[in-house]
């Protein structure tokens, strides 16, 4: 008994999470609402105080989770040693194509701007992106073992450069700049040529 109340509570906190994800990439951060995330789970108001305390407790448990699940993916991508650097590196634009698709990339941005304004939001997020560079270092440090040279650049280098480079395009993605012409993601995907010129060096060698 105690068993299945655990699960309906464990249920009834993703599905609120779920619903707060639909909620915030309709509204944005401004406009979310707890009572408007409560209606889109179709559970009553009083679940989110019970489950998070507060809209900010909310965000806040929000962001763990889509972030959980966005290093969970990373982390099993980058760590299959069967796709050389360049296909992680496509498998990688390929995942941002798909968060583009699914909204993902427009909930991400909207808790990142949410940040600016509020110190618990910024405290979680600088975690939760911080362990994203952090995995980028590793596999930069990985690459320069096999690779040799990454281009006179250090690792960290090469993890600030990708870490900015894919929140940049998502950033500027939202805001239309690939409609006006500016060409985002094939960038993004040329630089897999550039990993693919290192690798193809190094085969020689």
């Amino acid at each position: 008994m105690a068993r299945a109340a655990t699960t309906r509570k464990i249920e009834t906190g993703e599905s609120l999470l779920e619903a707060a994800k639909v909620v915030l990439r309709r509204n944005g951060y401004a406009g979310l609402s707890t009572r408007d995330v409560a209606a889109e789970a179709g559970v009553p108001l009083s679940q989110i105080h019970y489950h998070f305390g507060s809209k900010q407790g909310l965000l806040l448990a929000l962001f763990e989770y889509l972030n959980a699940q966005l290093l969970d993916r990373q982390n099993a991508m980058f760590a299959d040693r069967s796709l050389s650097l360049s296909q992680r590196w496509d498998r990688a634009c390929d995942y941002l194509d798909e968060d583009i698709g699914s909204g993902y990339v427009h909930v991400l941005q909207e808790l990142i701007s949410a940040s600016w304004s509020d110190p618990a939001v910024a405290k979680l997020i600088r975690a939760g992106i911080g362990a994203w560079c952090d995995l980028i270092t590793g596999v930069a440090r990985d690459a320069e073992k096999e690779l040799g040279s990454l281009g006179g650049f250090t690792p960290e280098e090469v993890s600030a450069f990708a870490s900015s480079a894919f929140i940049g395009t998502e950033s500027l993605f939202l805001l239309d700049f690939e409609k006006k012409g500016l060409p985002l993601r094939p960038a993004l995907r040329r630089f897999g040529d550039l990993i693919r010129l290192l690798e193809s060096r190094s085969a020689r060698r």
